[in-house]
């Protein structure tokens, strides 16, 4: 059994090693082919994404100025229907460039070298949170026919495959197919999502999950998100997002 599972693996490696010949992994950064060959940033561009240091929000996550209070205004004297997230990096110009590439331009290999600096930065939070299973934020169905994939969903899969914690996509349904968030102001945000998401299936045996997405702004997509599982028997609503705006 071992020994077919070497197999496997070298014949997998040696796919994708065939596979970055043919279609080679551009950088998420800087938008090239990487250099050197094999990996999945340039060396070059290493360093350029800002991480999401402490001192952050201790309830959504945000990088703050400093950590008197604890909390970002966002969060602070709010009633908030998720338990606590974390970002990786601070959403930024480059960052921004980088998501528009991944979301838009079919730039699906980005998805692993965002799960592994997930996983690096975050690893420790996803472990002491012990989720059950990771659930992508989903998009429409007209706007997933539009664009082929969920960017969260694919962020979403090599986490899983990486973590060995179950990927859930179907387990929450994007019902409306609401406005993008970045045209509006926060109290149309708020009201864009209401009953924006439904249960995909029946019975949710699930205690405690983490919800995956790419960008966290106000708050309002995972409120809306962690709200609806609540309602359906779901305790404990953790998340984790590539990038998050800083207070900074």
């Amino acid at each position: 059994m071992a020994l077919f599972r070497r197999i496997g693996e070298g014949g997998k490696r040696s796919g994708e090693a065939l596979l970055n010949i043919v279609f080679p992994r551009r950088c998420p950064v800087c938008g090239d082919i990487v250099t050197p060959d094999g990996g999945r940033i340039c060396g070059g561009c290493v360093g350029i994404l800002k991480y999401a240091e402490e001192p952050c929000c201790l309830k959504c996550g945000v990088p703050l100025k400093d950590d008197a209070d604890g909390y970002c205004p966002g969060c602070s004297g709010r009633e908030r229907f998720f338990d606590r997230g974390r970002a990786a990096f601070i959403y930024d110009d480059v960052l921004s460039l980088s998501i528009y590439g991944f979301k838009y331009h079919g730039r699906q290999e980005y998805a692993a070298f965002y799960a592994d600096e997930i996983i690096k930065r975050l690893g420790r939070f996803i472990e002491a949170v012990s989720p059950e299973a990771l659930v992508p934020i989903p998009l429409h169905k007209s706007r997933y026919r539009k664009r082929g994939y969920n960017q969260a969903e694919l962020i979403a899969e090599r986490l899983s495959h990486r973590l060995g914690i179950p990927c859930e996509p179907g387990l929450l349904i994007r019902e409306k197919n609401t406005k993008p968030q970045k045209d509006l102001g926060e109290k149309e945000r708020q009201n864009n999502l209401k009953k924006a998401f439904k249960i995909g299936r029946n019975d949710v045996s699930l205690s405690t999950v983490m919800l995956i997405d790419d960008i966290y702004t106000t708050g309002s997509t995972m409120d809306s998100a962690a709200a609806c599982l609540k309602e359906n028997g779901v305790k404990g609503v953790f998340f984790i997002v590539l990038s998050a705006s800083s207070m900074l």
